[in-house]
């Protein structure tokens, strides 16, 4: 299958590659970019522990600070294997959306403990941090990226408008949408859409696909096996 990639590049090409493996062709069309923010080393004081729901927090988080010694509380295993590689001596894993992790907090730490960085980026709703706080934590908001709309590459709309893209990966509502805007009035009718989670689904037009699917967990596993 020929399948479109609309994560950032910087995450787009590893799905490429785990897509390749499968024996499929990829096309890269990122339609979102991330720019991280410079800034100030972060104050860390009466920290006890960083929460990450994207990969792109915990990079934005080691160029801001050099420490590795707190745990980090990550949203899935994307999150989790960054942080891995960043050398976190702590790593626990949730294993699914922001839900997931408000729920799993209270078992790795306790509300005494401190409070709790959540590394994020300009556009992170407040979901999370509301969660926690009801539980009794402290939750400090460190906006440390941003996530920016890019045009959908020329390769890719011609590859769309001649019929020569089996399938689409969606990883985010904000791709979908934009995907849905700029490919407004193109009928896609055997276009299979891939989507991470519910709300990136709905983020989609309810026609002009030949079939929309949702991963069982909004991870990017779950995504893949969907082509299976």
């Amino acid at each position: 299958m020929r399948v479109l990639v609309t994560r950032p590049r910087e995450d787009g090409e590893e799905t490429a590659a785990l897509l390749r493996a499968r024996g499929h062709d990829a096309l890269l069309a990122p339609l979102l970019k991330t720019r991280l923010f410079d800034g100030p080393p972060l104050d860390l004081s009466g920290v006890a522990a960083i929460l990450g729901t994207s990969a792109n927090g915990v990079r934005a988080l080691i160029r801001r600070t050099g420490r590795r010694d707190l745990p980090l509380f990550a949203v899935g295993p994307r999150t989790a294997q960054e942080a891995r590689a960043a050398g976190f001596a702590r790593v626990e894993n949730a294993d699914g959306d922001a839900a997931a992790l408000a729920a799993a907090v209270p078992g790795w730490i306790a509300p005494e403990a401190g409070a709790l960085l959540h590394a994020c980026g300009e556009e992170t709703e407040g979901t999370l941090a509301g969660r926690l706080e009801a539980k009794g934590y402290t939750v400090r908001r460190a906006v440390l990226y941003v996530v920016e709309p890019r045009p959908l590459p020329p390769d890719a709309a011609e590859a769309l408008r001649a019929g020569d893209v089996d399938a689409a990966l969606f990883f985010s509502p904000r791709s979908a949408r934009s995907f849905a805007e700029q490919t407004q009035g193109l009928v896609l009718p055997k276009l299979l859409a891939l989507c991470i989670s519910p709300a990136t689904a709905a983020a989609l037009p309810g026609d002009g696909f030949g079939e929309v699917r949702v991963a069982a967990k909004p991870n990017q596993d779950a995504l893949l096996a969907l082509l299976d």
